[in-house]
């Protein structure tokens, strides 16, 4: 993404694909020592049939080395449940550009001896050294995970409600999430999980928010009834709204509805929230365009995708019930659909982590990993709409909702030296404006480097290079990468 991996000039490629064992692994502690070049994946694997997982999870799993992983201190899917590798990370061994084998691969929890050398490489992007082994923290294998897909705030079924007679196909939605629907709570098809019948015809949704249909694509079919909460005899029902016509606060909610719903979800989940990731509608259609994914809720300007792991199936669900309760009591959540088992979790977790495979297929892609408050954090993408007009083909936000990362991506037909002047330095300049980082969680590599004073004072920088001068005098580790030439 950043062209911190890629060969630019003159360099010399360092594989450490061979150096791919694990060193050791305490059952006890679930402290794991293995060496730089083991594959994520095979790592989770190893771990998982011993009770315990990973601290991080990304959508490269599958390709990506450990050692990668710390010098770019890549953040991922369980950074909001765990935390950045900063913490996680409990030693190194590395070595520096003298040859000079420097062996802090320690796997205590708690050292306060000195300063702690570690974190000098995590996130250096390999231009102090090289890694070559890791000690990291692995947390329990949760017993229990959840996954809710949700359908943000949008118009309201415009049909009169009726008690429903419909039967569920497959499995009712209240057994889904463990049986906690209590009487008088939430109308069972609030929260449809891959229901059958046809829907009733809808207002049409808001040209604004909603990108174009799918030709030749069924839509779900989902429960046509949208509506809040109230007991009524003989079964869970809910009263309507009534009748909603489509305007710019009704059919084209903000993205705060996005934000109140997280604000719900920590405090209703509390400790068993592991993931909370959003995406706008532009995302949705770009994965059913392109790879053919099925939504498994009606459109709507945003969604969330929701995990939650802990080691009590009840209480994680009744959790989970009591805060989807909430969210569409409040009316900032009309639909959604919930997994447990692990074919259905894959299929909702697909929504969201190939979400980047899908804009590499829509043409040139401009890309942005960004750190933002989170309540500014998609207004740089409706500015950016507005500002590029026809100029891009798709300007789309997703990301970690839950860490403040926001993934900006343009995509255009090709690569359009007009369309990145009005990208660059507009988008960075803007970050810096809301006090955010031009780098989240991707380092800045070769196409970065120039950007680091945006998010870094001139003092910092001096001392970046004075500690490049120090470790690396001749410039020889991942030359042309992270710093500029002149700070």
């Amino acid at each position: 993404m950043v062209g911190g991996s890629v060969p630019v000039f003159d360099e010399i490629i360092l594989s450490t694909a061979l150096m791919n064992q694990v060193i050791s692994f305490h059952s006890v502690s679930g402290t794991l020592v293995c060496q730089a070049g083991c594959i994520l994946e095979e790592l989770s694997q190893y771990v998982e049939a011993r009770g315990f997982v990973m601290p991080l999870d990304l959508g490269a799993k599958g390709s990506c080395h450990i050692g990668g992983n710390v010098a770019t201190n890549a953040g991922g899917l369980r950074f909001l449940r765990y935390g950045s590798l900063h913490g996680t990370v409990l030693g190194l061994e590395v070595v520096l550009a003298d040859g000079t084998v420097l062996n802090c691969l320690s796997a205590l929890r708690k050292d306060n001896t000195g300063y702690d050398l570690k974190q000098l490489f995590i996130g250096s992007e390999g231009t102090l050294g090289v890694i070559t082994a890791v000690s990291i923290q692995c947390p329990p294998k949760p017993r229990a995970v959840n996954v809710a897909f949700l359908e943000a705030a949008r118009l309201l079924c415009p049909q009169p409600c009726s008690p429903c007679s419909r039967s569920l196909h497959l499995l009712h939605p209240c057994r889904a999430l463990g049986g906690f629907f209590r009487s008088g709570s939430v109308h069972p098809c609030s929260l449809q999980l891959w229901s059958v019948w046809p829907r009733p015809p809808r207002p049409a949704p808001c040209p604004a928010m909603t990108p174009p249909p799918v030709p030749g694509r069924a839509e779900q079919a989902l429960c046509p009834l949208r509506t809040r909460s109230l007991a009524t005899a003989g079964c869970l029902h809910a009263s309507p709204l009534g009748p909603k016509t489509p305007s710019a606060a009704q059919g084209c909610p903000g993205f705060a509805e996005v934000l109140q719903t997280f604000s719900t979800c920590k405090g209703l989940l509390g400790e068993i929230l592991s993931a909370y990731e959003f995406m706008d509608a532009e995302c949705m259609w770009l994965v059913r365009h392109h790879l053919h994914l099925t939504s498994p809720v009606q459109e709507s300007p945003f969604y969330v995708l929701i995990e939650t792991s802990g080691s009590r199936a009840e209480h994680d669900a009744e959790k989970l019930n009591d805060f989807l309760e909430q969210a569409l009591r409040s009316g900032l959540v009309t639909d959604g659909t919930v997994a447990t088992d692990q074919m259905k979790l894959k299929a909702l977790w697909a929504l969201r982590e190939r979400i980047s495979e899908a804009l590499s297929w829509d043409g040139y892609v401009y890309k942005y990993d960004l750190s933002l408050p989170t309540d500014t954090l998609y207004d740089l993408v409706t500015d950016l709409r507005a500002r590029l007009g026809s100029q891009a083909k798709h300007v789309v936000g997703y990301g970690h909702l839950g860490d403040g990362n926001l993934h900006l991506n343009v995509t255009s037909e090709a690569f359009s030296r007009s369309l990145l002047d009005a990208l660059e330095p507009y988008v960075y300049e803007w970050t810096a404006g809301h006090r955010g980082s031009v780098s989240a969680e991707h380092g800045l590599g070769f196409k970065k480097k120039d950007a680091l004073h945006y998010s870094k004072p001139p003092a910092a920088l001096r001392l970046m290079q004075q500690l490049k001068a120090l470790l690396d005098p001749k410039g020889i580790l991942n030359p042309y990468k992270t710093l500029p030439a002149q700070a």
